[in-house]
């Protein structure tokens, strides 16, 4: 058996520390130009290094993407962009994820002490082209996501056991060839392979016959709905023996735009998934009830098992309507404990004393709890907290960690983009 990474995404230095702490083996983030999330928060060169510092404390690997495709006025920047990560010390980013081959060579020219994994955006699906770019000098490949298990497997036996699969095994899916889409730029000039994408997927569509202008007709999937590019979110919790058995290196989670309560949520449930199975089958069986109901809790559009068992059908990729399934509303992490024995927050949403919230706890505990008081900083007792990112402190009548995650069940559907 081939040792399993948990590769997690990080939007923000603040995201990245909760994916450390809830259970990540690796987590990958974006710096502020070159990468295929221009909307996510990203890092600076100041955050990149305390945020690769932190994780390396913790035993962390970080990899850093780079997977535009590129065009001549980016080369000269993408040269001295990875010169500059070259130059983090002590600490430097693990690997570099790289879709396209000028990029590649520059990294390899700039800085080859900095492994290079291949994206998925490079569109990966046969052994030969992992074999190509094990020659190239990389180290790992990120397989299309049109790929089965059945695929997978087969590349694995076919290329050397130094390279490494890594694979994306829950988030969003986009309805392109390994998210090589161009809507995006046709309709609104904001081109997704530049980092830039406005999901026009997710949009509602009608067809107009040429001969009756101004008359949309709308294009019915079946009575359920009209988005009709979309699909369901990725989901592989129940199939971890079907994964390590296909060979994958590196479990990768989609969400660089998502927040610290589903980074930490859905890291959790599948660190504690992974080595839960190891540690003996019967346990994981045991336990899937648990993980189902934690990875339901997030925000998500029902799920689906992708291409890895064939190809989908509309009923396992279409949703059935145009709603994410909102389990909980994120309030924010508690930091250090003050003088009079309160945990400091900044306020992610609104939440009062006298209320009932949950304490979401890296090792998988939920703790139930009643707000028993508020104070603003400056020590004065306070009933809620309005405005966001206020700091603030609570006392919730137990012991509290830092890093612990405050959250309120919500149960509730909210409309899709």
């Amino acid at each position: 058996m081939r040792e399993i990474e948990l590769l997690v995404p990080a939007s923000s230095l603040e995201v990245l520390k909760i994916a450390v702490i809830y259970g990540a083996d690796a987590v990958y983030i974006g710096g502020e130009a070159f990468g295929l999330r221009a909307k996510a928060k990203n890092f600076s060169m100041e955050d990149m290094a305390e945020g690769i510092a932190f994780a390396h404390a913790h035993n962390v690997k970080v990899y850093v993407t780079a997977n535009i495709l590129a065009h001549n006025y980016d080369l000269d920047g993408v040269r001295e962009y990875f010169k500059e990560l070259k130059d983090m010390k002590p600490d430097r980013p693990d690997a570099l994820i790289i879709s396209d081959p000028g990029v590649f060579m520059i990294a390899k020219e700039v800085c080859p002490e900095i492994e290079r994994h291949i994206s998925t955006q490079a569109n990966n699906t046969n052994y030969g082209t992992y074999l190509f770019w094990k020659e190239q000098g990389a180290s790992r490949v990120v397989t299309a996501r049109e790929l089965s298990l059945k695929e997978i497997k087969e590349i694995r036996e076919r290329i050397p056991d130094d390279l490494e699969i890594e694979t994306f095994i829950h988030g969003a899916m986009c309805i392109s060839y390994s998210g090589r889409c161009l809507l995006s730029n046709y309709f609104t000039g904001r081109d997704a392979n530049k980092g830039a994408c406005t999901h026009p997927c997710r949009w509602k569509y009608s067809v107009v016959e040429e001969k009756r202008p101004g008359e949309y007709l709308p294009v019915y999937e079946n009575e359920r709905g009209t988005y009709i590019f979309n699909s369901k979110d990725l989901c592989m919790i129940e199939h971890i023996p079907d994964l390590i058995d296909a060979g994958i290196d590196s479990y990768k989670i989609e969400g660089r735009m998502k927040t610290a309560l589903y980074v930490a949520t859905v890291a959790r449930t599948y660190r504690k998934a992974i080595d839960d199975y190891l540690e003996s089958p019967e346990k994981y069986k045991e336990n899937m009830p648990w993980y189902l109901d934690q990875i339901k809790s997030c925000t998500y559009r029902q799920f689906t098992t992708g291409f890895f068992y064939g190809k989908p059908t509309e009923e396992t990729q279409i949703y059935d309507n145009n709603t994410y399934e909102k389990g909980y509303t994120y309030l924010g992490i508690v930091g250090k404990k003050n003088a009079d024995g309160m945990y400091q927050l900044e306020q992610r949403n609104k939440f009062s004393v006298g209320e009932t919230i949950e304490v979401m706890k890296p090792n998988g505990e939920n703790l139930e709890v009643v707000v028993q008081r508020m104070s603003d900083e400056n020590g004065e007792e306070i009933t809620s907290c309005p405005h966001p990112q206020q700091i603030f402190y609570v006392d919730l009548g137990v012991e509290l960690d830092m890093y612990d995650i405050l959250r309120r069940r919500e149960n509730e559907a909210i409309a899709l983009d």
